[in-house]
């Protein structure tokens, strides 16, 4: 199959997508596919060939990618493209896109699980991997994905949203208890995120998070073991303990060698890991989720999880979360990305 790999994009979770699609690229052509690497932002603006032949590029268009250990500075990203247009989509990416039988996105964060890729492609008539529009915009607005916990009953931590703006702040101190977690409502990779223990650090807590936007969502801190279970089809997968070797899993730990120990299978109890992957597997039908996602989760002092959040594009390295994951189920890395296109090539056809 010809196959798009679209990764990069405008988030804060560039440098990680980059890194996904070129591991998920590479993977594909080793299959046999003639797949490309696009970067959704810079697009295909530094390609000279014929686009006819674009997917026959040697390596198809991968090159040496790594995350940083800070976030991108998406001002600079947006300076260094020669298109100095308003659009998210750079030179060529529908079109090279539409020339594809499937579009795999490896996109991560805002521009790519927040639903508007892909609509985009649903309106030109591409199939795509992963869930559709509707599910993914749900899923990656941290309000609307704690609605649904509470109504499907799916425990998660007591939470409140948040719209406000400086003005505010002083009200909030006040009224908002400590400890506590702030989050912007469609961060990821834990940016945006806030951790105040006090009163002083909810104020800067709530100061810093407005950079990334309004709205947020407060919950109660809960202290514990950090989990992760992927849904893959219609079942769930081992969990995966992460224990990051500094105070929290923050952006540095996740993607930094040495930054956290990943444990799969996690040493847990069957009865601990069947709860949070029935969990996961009912928040993943509750939102209509398509093909697969990953659920994160603490475990408290007493083994009780409770769920944080739902991703549907998780992280798709050779060494990322659901790789593990799957690796411990006996499924490779190149038939897991082989899985997800041929499932979603399914679910596009069911109108999922």
């Amino acid at each position: 199959m010809k196959i798009v790999v679209l990764a990069g994009g405008l988030s804060t979770e560039r440098h990680v997508s980059l890194v996904s699609g070129t591991g998920i690229c590479r993977a594909l052509r080793e299959k046999g596919h003639r797949a490309i690497l696009v970067d959704m932002f810079m697009g295909l603006e530094n390609y000279k060939g014929d686009l006819t032949d674009i997917f026959d590029a040697p390596d198809g268009l991968c090159g040496d990618v790594h995350v940083e250990r800070t976030a991108p500075d998406l001002e600079a990203v947006r300076r260094s493209r020669a298109d100095q247009s308003p659009t998210v989509l750079g030179k060529d990416v529908l079109t090279v896109c539409a020339m594809a039988d499937v579009v795999f996105l490896a996109l991560h964060g805002a521009c790519g699980e927040d639903g508007r890729i892909q609509a985009a492609l649903d309106l030109v008539g591409v199939p795509y991997t992963g869930s559709n529009y509707v599910s993914s915009g749900m899923a990656m607005d941290k309000s609307i994905a704690k609605q649904f916990m509470d109504f499907e009953g799916i425990r998660t931590a007591p939470w409140r949203d948040l719209r406000y703006s400086e003005a505010d702040i002083p009200r909030l101190v006040e009224e908002l208890e400590v400890p506590c977690a702030v989050k912007i409502v469609n961060g990821g990779s834990s940016i945006g995120v806030e951790l105040p223990d006090t009163k002083e650090e909810l104020r800067q807590a709530l100061h810093n998070v407005l950079r990334y936007g309004d709205h947020a969502i407060l919950e109660k801190k809960i202290r514990g073991r950090e989990l992760t279970v992927a849904v893959l089809g219609d079942r769930y997968l081992p969990a995966v303990e992460i224990i990051p070797n500094a105070e929290y899993f923050n952006y540095e730990t996740k993607y930094q060698a040495g930054g956290a120990t990943e444990v799969c299978p996690a040493p847990i109890t069957d009865a601990q890991w069947r709860e949070m992957g029935e969990m996961a597997l009912k928040l993943h039908r509750a939102l209509g989720l398509s093909v697969y996602s990953r659920s994160d989760f603490l475990l408290d002092a007493n083994g009780i999880a409770w769920c944080l959040e739902v991703n549907t594009l998780p992280g798709m390295t050779p060494t990322s979360l659901v790789p593990q994951e799957a690796a411990a189920v006996g499924i490779s890395y190149a038939d897991l990305c082989e899985i997800i296109v041929n499932e979603s090539l399914k679910a596009r056809r069911e109108g999922r």
